[in-house]
C-alpha cells in the first residue's frame, strides 16, 4: 500500500490581489544573486535583450549576465518600460538597443503571463489572447526584429514551462502558449542553423516569482513547489546559469534543445 503525499509548506501563506505582483510584497525575496559567483567573462563585450528583466527569471538572469560582461560591474543598462504583447513596443525595444550598443549577441524571450481559471469556460476571449500575445507573439515580434542584427554566433533564448509537457488543469491557455514556445523554439533553430544562430529554450518548474502570489490563493503559495522530487521550489538564481550556458559558447553545439530545470521531475519528450 503507497501512502498519500501531502504536500509540506514551504513558504508563508500570502496572496497578492493583483497582476502582476510585486517582489517588494513577497515573503521571502527571491534570491536573484549569488554572492560568491566568479565571473569568467563569457559574455564580454556582447549585448543582450531580456524581455521580463524587471523581475523573477529575468531579472537574475540580468545580473548574471553583467556579471559576465565585465570583471567588475558598471557596464551601461539600458531599461526599456513597455507592453510587449505591442509589436510596435517590441520593435522599439530592438531599435533602441541598436542605437544605444550598436549590436545585438543574445536575445532573451522571457516575459510572460499567466492566470489560472477552473474550466476553461472560465476562460474569456480576451484572457486567451492577452496570455499568447504576452507569451508567444512577443517571442515573433522580438525575434523578427532582432533578427537583422544577429550575426553568426548569436543566441536566441526562449522560456518555456514545464506545464508545456505536463499540461496544468487550470493553466491551459498559459500551458498551450507555453507549448507554442517549445515549437517555435524547435523550428527556428532549424530555421536558422545555416546562419550559425543558435536557438535553445529553458523549461522552469515551480520558481518564486512574483507570478505565485499574484496568482494562487494563500494557502496554495504554502506548500508552492513541495511536491516534486526536491520538495521544494526554485529560486530564479538557480535558473539564470542555464541562460548563461545558453548564450556563452559553452553550448556552441547545441541548438533547437530546452532545458529542464524543475526540481527533478523527469521529462521524457
Amino acid at each position: 500500500m503507497t501512502e498519500a503525499i501531502i504536500p509540506q509548506p514551504t513558504f508563508p501563506a500570502q496572496h497578492q490581489n493583483f497582476q502582476p505582483g510585486l517582489e517588494t510584497l513577497m515573503n521571502p525575496s527571491p534570491a536573484f544573486e549569488d554572492p560568491n559567483y566568479q565571473p569568467g567573462g563569457k559574455l564580454r563585450g556582447k549585448v543582450a535583450l531580456i524581455s521580463g528583466g524587471d523581475s523573477g527569471i529575468g531579472r537574475a538572469v540580468a545580473i548574471l549576465y553583467a556579471k559576465e560582461r565585465i570583471e567588475q560591474l558598471g557596464r551601461r543598462c539600458l531599461l526599456i518600460a513597455g507592453d510587449v504583447a505591442d509589436e510596435m513596443f517590441c520593435n522599439q525595444a530592438v531599435r533602441e538597443t541598436i542605437q544605444t550598443f550598436g549590436h545585438l549577441d543574445i536575445l532573451v524571450n522571457n516575459a510572460g503571463e499567466q492566470h489560472p481559471q477552473n474550466s476553461i469556460l472560465d476562460i474569456t476571449s480576451e484572457q486567451l489572447e492577452r496570455t499568447f500575445r504576452t507569451n508567444i507573439f512577443a517571442m515573433f515580434y522580438l525575434t523578427r526584429a532582432a533578427l537583422p542584427h544577429l550575426q553568426k554566433g548569436a543566441a536566441v533564448i526562449n522560456t518555456a514551462s514545464i506545464t508545456a509537457y505536463q499540461g496544468e488543469v487550470r493553466l491551459i491557455d498559459y500551458a498551450s502558449s507555453k507549448g507554442a514556445v517549445v515549437s517555435f523554439t524547435r523550428s527556428l533553430s532549424e530555421s536558422l542553423a545555416k546562419q550559425g544562430i543558435r536557438v535553445n529554450g529553458v523549461a522552469p518548474g515551480p520558481i518564486w516569482t512574483p507570478l505565485i502570489p499574484a496568482s494562487f490563493s494563500a494557502e496554495e503559495v504554502r506548500t508552492f513547489g513541495s511536491t516534486n522530487p526536491m520538495q521544494r521550489a526554485g529560486q530564479p538564481v538557480e535558473l539564470a546559469p542555464a541562460y548563461l550556458f545558453l548564450a556563452s559558447a559553452d553550448s556552441a553545439y547545441m541548438s533547437g534543445q530546452i532545458l529542464h530545470i524543475n526540481g527533478g521531475t523527469i521529462i521524457n519528450n
